[in-house]
């Protein structure tokens, strides 16, 4: 099921209460940035999880403090009235072994006033002997309580029996997205517009967008459905190089950027031209690569910097800067403005599509015989003799080459080969890889 169909369950609380630590407890993972900094979630972030059968999109925010001016408290309190608007049900999170505070009650006020269901939980109660504690946060004005501790699991069955009553079983449950998810990662350095660009694509401020590198920590997801497919984007926190990156929420934000590169199935790799193209975009855009995923180099804020160099040759700079991608498709954007922004959902679809794509064996055969790999060039030596070739995989698309010897094959054969099926099959986007084996016995048909 889409997450968009799904009731929606949205924690909030002041900074440093543990709720990102709830979420990964509800979810079973480790989607959210925990550590000892207060304010590590900036965004919100959303997640599908169940509970007795009873499906529901989970979504984890940034610290409230509600009386602040400075811009990101503004932000990530914009962003939560956003997460509250469509919620089904809202958890207040509050720390049990702290006395209430100005920014509880603040909070508490504002929830209250927002009608949606609400339900006090009262964290960091591990043990019975502390749930005396709990009494005084009825003070707070909301009826339904509940003393847990995300961090051993404690009293968390029963807020989700409290939290999800009432919600539809899954298989009672509508299925609204016509297709699963295309799975798309936005990477890129700091401050290249990944957030805007995320923004612009699912129609509405869904990340934090300011002038300040490094907003992004956690990696944010939306989704949205274009002519009939469903597209998951998922912001990644701008990765820097590694002595830049100093506090703890930067190091875990980089890892876990990497590993949502490996989740995706499409990488959108995002250049500023302002700034100028840096060793660091190459350093980024190979992460993309050598996970094998289809990739996308979306240069934004041409709107700028289209005053001072032709798209032809930025192009052309950006090309031998990144030999690499070269089957990567390049387009030039503006987030800001919106231009060119819709062109990207076709090509997603285009680079997923060849990505996944299987050559039926009979039209591989005919396409091998008409391959002359004998005078495919192998400098320093005799080329290897090629028996057959057929296709093991895809995502990326893998080929094998069977010989008839050992030796190793020579990287510009493997570059003829796979500049031959990518002219042939439309590999456009995603890499290709090939590899030799010892043939054992003939192809089959």
């Amino acid at each position: 099921m889409s997450a968009a169909s799904l009731p929606r369950v949205v924690i909030v609380g002041r900074p440093n209460v543990g709720k990102s630590t709830l979420f990964n407890r509800i979810t079973g993972g480790r989607r959210a940035i925990v550590g000892d900094e207060p304010g590590i979630t900036r965004d919100r972030i959303h997640l599908a999880a169940e509970w007795q059968g009873r499906p529901f999109e989970l979504i984890d925010t940034g610290g409230i403090l509600v009386g602040e001016e400075a811009e990101i408290p503004v932000q990530i309190l914009k962003q939560a009235r956003a997460a509250i608007d469509g919620a089904a049900q809202v958890i207040l999170l509050v720390d049990g072994r702290e006395e209430i505070t100005a920014a509880d009650r603040e909070l508490a006020q504002l929830l209250r006033k927002t009608g949606k269901p609400l339900i006090l939980a009262v964290n960091k109660i591990d043990s019975a002997v502390r749930e005396d504690l709990v009494a005084d946060f009825y003070s707070l004005g909301i009826l339904r309580m509940a003393p847990i501790s995300s961090e051993h699991g404690r009293g968390v069955a029963e807020l989700l029996d409290e939290v999800t009553e009432g919600f539809a079983k899954e298989e009672e449950a509508v299925e609204a997205a016509p297709h699963r998810p295309i799975e798309v990662a936005i990477i890129g350095r700091p401050n290249t517009g990944k957030s805007t660009l995320l923004n612009r694509l699912v129609g509405s401020e869904r990340a934090i967008v300011s002038a300040v590198p490094g907003t992004t920590r956690d990696a944010v997801d939306a989704e949205v459905i274009r002519h009939g497919q469903a597209f998951r984007f998922v912001d990644t926190a701008g990765i820097r190089r590694k002595g830049k990156t100093r506090l703890m929420a930067e190091k875990l934000s980089v890892v876990m950027a990497r590993r949502h590169i490996r989740l995706a199935e499409v990488v959108l790799t995002l250049i500023d031209p302002v700034e100028g193209l840096a060793a660091l975009d190459a350093t980024i855009a190979g992460y993309a690569h050598h996970s094998g995923r289809a990739a996308v180099i979306v240069v934004n804020k041409w709107d700028l910097a289209g005053k001072r160099t032709s798209a032809q040759e930025f192009t052309a700079d950006l090309r031998g800067e990144m030999k690499f991608l070269d089957y990567a498709p390049v387009v030039l954007v503006s987030a800001l403005t919106g231009s060119q922004v819709n062109s990207l959902f076709p090509l997603i679809c285009r680079v997923r599509e060849a990505a996944k794509r299987r050559v039926p064996t009979a039209e591989l055969n005919r396409f091998f015989a008409t391959l002359d790999l004998e005078r495919a060039p192998a400098p320093g030596g005799k080329p290897v003799k090629v028996l057959y070739l057929t296709q093991a995989s895809v995502a990326p698309p893998t080929f094998v080459l069977f010989t008839r010897r050992t030796e190793k094959l020579h990287f510009s054969v493997e570059r003829f080969v796979i500049n031959q099926l990518r002219r042939k099959f439309d590999f456009t986007g995603t890499p290709i890889m090939v590899r030799a084996r010892v043939a054992r016995r003939g192809p089959r048909s």
